[in-house]
């Protein structure tokens, strides 16, 4: 069984003040079926894993360098990360891919660096709304999946998350069936390149304008194991109702 996961991406979010929502959060959730993953701004990451430990929330990043060390002003290494208490990292969001131009192999690259230092690694992916318009879809899950995933991934390590461009924010939400037939191609596509037991472990993640009041009909579709949740998650009254919907799928 593939143990859901709620996980709140905080974007360029949150200062000292926010903590308190997290210790509200996991207050909430001492006994949640569901785990529960934070990426707060990087600024915040070790704090937030202080203030949380041994608390049902682990704790992610935003991004990280390819690199485990080096002439990189402004970046961070996945050592880096885990040494502040991070224990995934979001890779290939699609604003990490329009707003700095990366790429699938520059996904899969943060991907291995990430993965050597022992890291657990969300893959995001989706398509931009003319690519949806013109039933596109499809060919371009498939091409990110073989470009921003390592081949030394397992069940354990990897998260693929599907966040369609266009439902990010906008409070636009694919159809049932729109979810469903992408994250079906997923699991799929996993089967094909990793065989049966790794696909069948990997959880995938739908994000995009999830919130308290579409979560329950979003986690009753076959193959989305939780949600990436951007806004919804700044504030625990929010995200709450949501891990509420997850542990009740």
């Amino acid at each position: 069984m593939r143990r859901k996961l709620a996980a709140g991406n905080w974007k360029m979010n949150g200062t000292s003040a926010d903590l308190a929502q997290i210790e509200a959060l996991a207050t909430a959730h001492t006994g949640a079926l569901s785990e529960i993953l934070i990426a707060p701004p990087t600024t915040l990451l070790h704090r937030a894993a202080d203030i949380a430990k041994n608390g049902p929330i682990t704790f992610g990043a935003q991004d990280c360098h390819k690199r485990e060390s080096g002439a990189h002003t402004g970046d961070v290494s996945a050592a880096m990360l885990l040494d502040a208490g991070a224990t995934y990292v979001i890779l290939g969001h699609s604003e990490r891919r329009a707003d700095h131009d990366e790429h699938d192999e520059d996904v899969r690259a943060k991907a291995r660096a990430a993965l050597a230092a022992g890291l657990r690694v969300i893959i995001c992916m989706g398509e931009e709304l003319e690519e949806r318009e013109a039933d596109n879809t499809l060919d371009i899950i498939g091409g990110q999946l073989a470009g921003s995933i390592p081949d030394d991934v397992s069940g354990e390590n990897l998260v693929v998350a599907y966040e369609p461009i266009w439902a990010i924010g906008t409070g636009k939400v694919p159809s049932v069936a729109q979810i469903s037939e992408v994250h079906n191609f997923i699991r799929a596509r996993l089967e094909q390149r990793f065989g049966p037991k790794i696909a069948r472990a990997i959880r995938l993640l739908y994000g995009g304008s999830v919130k308290p009041t579409n979560a329950a009909e979003i986690f009753a579709i076959a193959n989305v194991d939780g949600a990436l949740v951007g806004g919804a998650s700044l504030k625990a009254d929010d995200f709450s109702p949501i891990i509420n919907a997850l542990d009740a799928s």
